[in-house]
């Protein structure tokens, strides 16, 4: 099989905010910014993958959820244990300190774990959590 990851998706309650993060601080391109009905789908992607992209999409547009699951998916989302992703880097202390520097919410400094990676983790502004791994 031939099979490749095209995109991932992380929910966010504030495009703007999300958008910056991304682009701005992690230096993703954005590759779409669509709009519909009030709500924002936002592709961001490192620009060397074209193929692999992070949709970043309202939270509980599903038509099939509860109120009862949306207001557990939002009580999830702000205390950050919703959703998130692992990106890596060939260097990780440089891009710890550029997202210290663009005043994300750090979770934990680069850290040599016992499972045999070296990362840090921090929080978008939805509160996803991030973990980066050093590439080795």
């Amino acid at each position: 099989m031939d099979i490749t990851i095209h995109a991932s998706f992380l929910p966010h309650d504030d495009p703007d905010a999300s958008l910056a993060f991304y682009r701005d601080t992690l230096g993703f391109e954005v590759r779409s910014d669509v709009g519909y009905d009030g709500m924002r789908w936002i592709m961001v992607g490192p620009a060397d993958q074209p193929g692999t992209s992070i949709v970043l999409q309202p939270p509980v547009t599903d038509p099939g959820v509860t109120d009862d699951e949306r207001r557990t998916i939002i009580e999830m989302m702000a205390k950050g244990t919703y959703a998130g992703i692992v990106l890596s880097t060939a260097d990780l202390d440089g891009t710890f300190a550029r997202l210290r520097a663009g005043d994300a919410e750090v979770v934990q400094e680069p850290t040599e774990q016992p499972y045999g990676v070296r990362d840090c983790a921090v929080r978008d502004p939805a509160g996803n959590l991030i973990r980066i791994q050093e590439l080795r």
